[in-house]
């Protein structure tokens, strides 16, 4: 029976350890610990889960709970689960990951694309202002190096438009297959 035991406690701190990985890597699409450890709790539940039974497991409150669930829903990583006779809300994960990471990574780099798409643009305008006006040569020759510079970012960020739109339609599945294939 101890060695039953000893194996319950390490299945525990693998899944554990796997979950403050998920947890501390989930920092690159902008989400906090506490929130992937929250991820992580629903992701290995073998069932959906109430805030409740988060708050419990995490040994967290539960505005923090409701806070991340939001934040997981709003990001496509957690979804609202329906059983009949069970009044409070119930929560899982996404199963498709594929589909978590297109809509979490289509928002946030479609977002500070078109920023600086924008900002690129008000520069345009505004170094082409002072460009019309000034008659310091040098001035205009750093302005045109600029502009050229401006320009070459815009094309990049139009690239980059079409690389998020290729990841939200799935086209980018054709380059590169969800599963490597094996040889």
């Amino acid at each position: 029976m101890l060695e039953q035991d000893q194996n319950w406690v390490k299945y525990e701190n693998i899944k554990d350890h796997f979950i403050h990985s998920i947890a501390k890597n989930m920092t690159l699409y902008g989400i906090t610990p506490s929130i992937g450890r929250l991820y992580g709790a629903l992701y290995f539940s073998n069932k959906p889960m109430t805030l409740d039974d988060m708050g419990k497991e995490l040994a967290m409150s539960k505005t923090s709970m409701s806070t991340g669930v939001r934040t997981l829903t709003e990001m496509k990583m957690v979804e609202p689960v329906f059983r009949r006779g069970v009044r409070k809300d119930l929560y899982e994960t996404e199963k498709d990951w594929y589909k978590s990471f297109t809509a979490l990574f289509s928002k946030q780099w479609k977002s500070a694309t078109e920023t600086n798409i924008e900002e690129a643009e008000e520069a345009l305008i505004e170094l082409g202002k002072i460009y019309a006006e000034t008659t310091d040569e040098e001035l205009k020759e750093r302005i045109q190096l600029d502009i050229s510079r401006l320009n070459y970012a815009q094309e990049y960020y139009e690239w980059l438009l079409r690389f998020v739109e290729a990841v939200e339609t799935g086209a980018i599945y054709e380059l590169v297959p969800k599963t490597a294939k094996k040889e």
